[in-house]
């Protein structure tokens, strides 16, 4: 269920003991059918609208700590996820896991990832050890 304020679901509710169907409601307040519909199911269930306790681990960085992950994997774009969070206990004498880091690198799109080692092979050299292998392969 979407967050409403106190307001809109109390508003909710007096249009629902007006009379007018949950279609109807949902549509003045420009929600979700199904919406109105658990509101008025949890007044039913358990006498109050207010939101439920929400289960598990709060979260240990604030929005501005994310910006700043994200802002330092684009300026390290090879750095690995255990590096990166290295680097902002360094800084802010916090501890971040790596995975947590991970986390919060996946919800803005991006990816820590560890830089290729090797030789770089574009297509003309990739053609050149494919004639070697083939040469050198009886």
């Amino acid at each position: 269920m979407p967050l409403l304020s106190e307001v809109d679901r109390q508003r909710a509710l007096g249009l629902l003991q007006a009379g007018l169907p949950i279609s109807e409601v949902s549509l003045r307040m420009n929600l979700n059918r199904t919406t109105i519909f658990r509101l008025r199911q949890r007044l039913h269930e358990t006498d109050t609208v207010s939101d439920w306790l929400r289960f598990g681990k709060p979260r240990c960085t604030t929005q501005r700590q994310d910006r700043n992950l994200v802002r330092n994997h684009m300026n390290n774009r090879f750095f690995s996820a255990s590096a990166l969070s290295r680097q902002t206990r360094e800084r802010n004498n916090q501890r971040r896991s790596a995975n947590t880091v991970r986390r919060r690198l996946s919800t803005s799109g991006l990816r820590a990832r560890r830089p290729y080692i090797g030789p770089i092979l574009n297509k003309r050299l990739r053609h050149q050890c494919t004639l070697w292998a083939e040469e050198h392969a009886a």
